[in-house]
């Protein structure tokens, strides 16, 4: 074997090579509105695994897992739409696609309404990254949840008593997803940089 050992130096490399290739920070996301393809064409070089394909995206919308585009507009996919299908990639291998639409039920209501969410798609998704980055920055630590980052976003959020509790189970559940996703990703980067 001519690689070293696995020390905590060259954990904190490998953790640091998936921080900065492995996750999709909000600020990655286009500025711009989409057409179908081009969504499909990122999704692919952010989620290759996944094999996204036209028929899969058209099939989350008429199942409304995530939302429709945009009122007939042929760029009617936006940000929204790719932090949904971002975090979906991330929810699927762990959840059906009913399950998916329970956990956004619980943050996103309706999810055809923007109206009725108790929280932007934005803080959620930089919620989600961050606690990836997180997880990947301390891979053996038992702290399972920031409380404190919780009760930052359910005070920002100025909710009521029980639409906090929804939307604590929300960033609770995100967590584990997030940490489960990240785990994945730096097993699968040891596993195969240290094949025989």
């Amino acid at each position: 074997m001519d690689k070293q050992f696995l020390d905590e130096q060259s954990l904190k490399e490998q953790t640091a090579h998936i921080i900065a290739n492995n996750i999709l920070y909000y600020e990655q996301l286009p500025q711009y509105d989409l057409f179908l393809s081009q969504v499909v064409d990122f999704l692919n070089a952010h989620f290759p695994e996944v094999g996204y394909t036209q028929n899969i995206v058209q099939n989350y919308i008429k199942n409304e897992v995530i939302s429709a585009p945009q009122n007939g507009k042929k760029r009617g996919y936006t940000k929204q739409h790719l932090i949904q299908l971002a975090l979906v990639s991330y929810m699927r291998p762990l959840l059906t696609a009913d399950e998916i639409k329970m956990v956004f039920a619980l943050a996103f209501n309706e999810i055809n309404n923007p109206e009725d969410d108790l929280l932007s798609w934005e803080i959620a998704y930089k919620f989600f990254s961050d606690t990836q980055k997180d997880s990947l920055n301390n891979p053996f630590s038992a702290h399972i949840l920031e409380e404190k980052k919780l009760k930052e976003i359910l005070k920002s959020a100025d909710l009521q008593d029980k639409n906090a509790e929804r939307i604590y189970v929300f960033l609770v559940v995100m967590t584990l997803i997030a940490q489960a996703a990240a785990t994945k990703k730096l097993v699968q980067h040891l596993v195969k940089d240290y094949q025989v």
